[in-house]
């Protein structure tokens, strides 16, 4: 018998889920690094794991190197594709600029993971500053105790392309235990997704991803902290 208020249903991998449970993520890069494609393993992972899901993308002018973000909004209570500002519980930000841009959608508390790994803007006004990814890393990881960095790019393209940095910060997020389900369940959905061809440098980059990010993690206080790595 299920009391009203303590309602949890039993999901299709066997494990129970409170019911009312929300959890917003929002992914943010620029065109050609895979946005897309993160938001939709995990919001099938999601599916997979019980939950509803809510998805929408907000592409920019240019195909490539244009800004992408996507919205992933995982729970009973979706109210809207689009996370308000001020209420993901995870960015996720595959450019530092990107990060920074996306920043007012975080929520008090919320956790970050970014790639280290800059692309400069392909064009910019004259008169204004360089970019310097250096500066923005430095403003994160002063200013969010929740800052997860590591240069994932690099990490992808040595595990075989640099094109699996999307995927290695899904497997940094899993490996950290932030998301609402197992990587178990990410894994068995990027089996069913990625093209045969790639799925072994994607797994590899996901698996090194795990590993790197528990590495530099470490246990102050009761509380996980981390090193930034970049």
């Amino acid at each position: 018998m299920k009391e009203e208020g303590t309602i949890s249903e039993i999901t299709a991998e066997g494990a129970k889920r409170p019911a009312g449970m929300k959890y917003d993520i929002l992914i943010a890069g620029v065109g050609g690094q895979g946005v897309v494609l993160a938001s939709r393993i995990l919001a099938l992972a999601a599916m997979k794991a019980g939950f509803r899901v809510s998805t929408a993308e907000t592409i920019g002018m240019s195909q490539r190197e244009g800004s992408v973000s996507s919205h992933v909004r995982i729970g009973d209570e979706i109210s809207g594709s689009l996370i308000p500002e001020g209420k993901a519980d995870l960015l996720i930000g595959l450019e530092p600029a990107e990060t920074i841009r996306n920043l007012p959608f975080l929520k008090e508390g919320g956790k970050i993971i970014v790639n280290s790994h800059a692309i400069p803007p392909a064009s910019k006004p004259p008169g204004s500053p360089e970019y310097n990814p250096g500066a923005l890393l430095s403003y994160l990881k002063t200013g969010f105790p929740d800052f997860f960095c590591l240069d994932f790019t690099r990490l992808a393209e040595e595990a075989g392309t640099y094109r699996a940095a999307n995927v290695a910060m899904i497997g940094a997020a899993a490996g950290i235990g932030i998301l609402p389900f197992s990587k178990e369940i990410v894994l068995a959905v990027m089996e069913a997704e990625i093209p045969e061809k790639h799925r072994a440098v994607n797994r590899a980059a996901f698996e090194e991803a795990i590993k790197k990010i528990k590495l530099i993690s470490t246990s102050q206080d009761g509380k996980q902290k981390v090193k930034s790595n970049v």
